[in-house]
């Protein structure tokens, strides 16, 4: 199984990355990667490597990350729109090159980020928990792509190798008026953007699976009924992005999904848009003032993303992002509320993310540490049991739970389980994103 990036690189890449925040490394031998099946679990010890954040991204107490599930999104649109400076922003870091040109990003640059969670702070102070540690994901900034990718214009090559590597897409869209900032398109039509990003994705699609259905011929004489079946998907996938539609919104069998799986086809990964807009633009966004132009291109690209996609569109500010990474947490927030808005769109990006890539969280909360796990939505409890160790899963008797929502209303453990909220679920209940678990188990 391919893990995001190559899992086993990335134990060494987060040394660079915690030394590049200026953050500290702290071993913890009880902490390793391996496969199984969609997840990395600590089941094989890799001292020394577990990545504790601190400084900016908190005032008090210790962030840890270890790294399961690790998915990965990427971060594409045209040259000049804002890619690289999002990046740095999501990751708070200045490792992307963000130029006034195009193809300053020619290598991927990747980036580990924490998932914000209200919640974990929450539940820390219920339980009097000595740190905290939050869920992650992995972005990618890619490339710059422009109208003729898909046959090797730019950097096309390299953009849809990596492009295919990653999870899901973030396509960045610019929706600010800057003359000093180049369009390579040369006015801001953010729609018009979009379908050339599409359509450049789309076209390597149907190449590729032309040459998959050229491929298939010899197997389907030979009576393969495989092939049959991946030959009759295709002839359904071909019209129907033929007529400029993405893989993803086509409706298909479970057993279809599978097949189109296999075919890592480029519009059929799961894709939110970021709206970028200008620092002068957000408020009034915020507030919904129509007579704003970055406010109408916003519209145009919510409208866009809901009609041909089935998704949503964030309106983020990466240049106010990017401007924040350098300020201490209370800095920042009193520099947001001066701008009339309460964050620049980059905490609820990456929530939207995050849940693009059909992860959900449950929480473990108790005076040692209130933790964040990552699970698939529709998990059932075992695999989220096994998420912190295959013992758990392997052993797995019931797991007490009780919401969040429930918990912080009620105040405490024991006037949950009064109140019947707290309860014992078995191997079949499906978790819930904020679940706060608990979990028996016998090995």
């Amino acid at each position: 199984m391919k893990i995001s990036a190559g899992a086993l690189e990335y134990i060494d890449r987060l040394t660079d990355f915690a030394h590049s925040r200026g953050d500290e490394l702290i071993p913890n031998d009880s902490y390793g990667i391996a496969w199984r099946g969609r997840s990395i679990v600590k089941t094989q010890p890799v001292p020394d490597r577990s990545l504790t954040l601190s400084g900016a991204d908190c005032d008090t107490g210790a962030f840890a990350v270890v790294f399961a599930l690790m998915l990965s999104a990427g971060i594409v649109g045209l040259p000049n729109v804002g890619k690289s400076t999002l990046f740095n922003a999501v990751t708070r870091t200045r490792k992307a090159q963000a130029a006034n040109y195009p193809f300053c990003t020619i290598d991927p640059n990747l980036g580990v980020v924490t998932v914000p969670d209200a919640r974990l702070e929450v539940l820390s102070k219920l339980s009097h928990s000595q740190k905290i540690i939050p869920t992650a994901i992995e972005f990618v900034d890619i490339a710059g792509l422009v109208k003729g990718a898909s046959t090797g214009e730019g950097l096309g090559n390299q953009f849809l190798s990596h492009i295919r590597e990653v999870n899901a897409i973030v396509q960045v869209v610019r929706c600010f008026e800057n003359g000093d900032i180049h369009h390579v398109s040369g006015t801001i039509d953010p729609v018009r953007d979009i379908e050339v990003i599409n359509t450049e994705l789309i076209l390597a699609d149907l190449a590729s699976l032309q040459k998959r259905r050229d491929r298939l011929q010899k197997e389907i004489r030979a009576g393969s009924k495989t092939a049959k079946a991946e030959a009759a998907l295709i002839e359904k996938l071909l019209p129907y992005l033929d007529s400029g539609k993405p893989a993803i919104t086509l409706t298909l069998t479970d057993e279809e999904k599978i097949t189109v799986h296999e075919f890592f086809l480029l519009t059929s990964k799961p894709t939110l848009f970021a709206c970028n807009v200008g620092e002068s633009d957000l408020a009034a966004i915020v507030q919904k003032d129509e007579t704003n132009v970055a406010r109408q291109h916003v519209r145009a690209v919510e409208e866009y993303a809901r009609n041909h996609f089935a998704t949503e569109a964030v309106v983020i500010s990466a240049q106010i992002e990017s401007e924040l990474v350098d300020l201490a947490q209370a800095e920042a927030a009193e520099y947001l509320r001066d701008l009339g808005v309460k964050e620049s769109g980059v905490g609820a990006l990456i929530r939207a993310v995050y849940h693009l890539l059909g992860l959900r969280t449950y929480l473990t909360t108790g005076e040692k540490e209130t933790r964040a796990w990552t699970i698939h939505e529709g998990d059932k409890a075992p695999a989220a049991a096994g998420v912190i160790h295959s013992d758990f899963e392997r052993g797995f008797i019931a797991a007490e739970t009780v919401h969040f929502d429930d918990l912080v209303s009620l105040g405490s453990f024991a006037k949950a389980r009064e109140a019947g909220k707290l309860r014992i679920e078995g191997k079949e209940y499906v978790v819930k994103d904020g679940d706060v678990m608990e979990f028996r188990f016998n090995v």
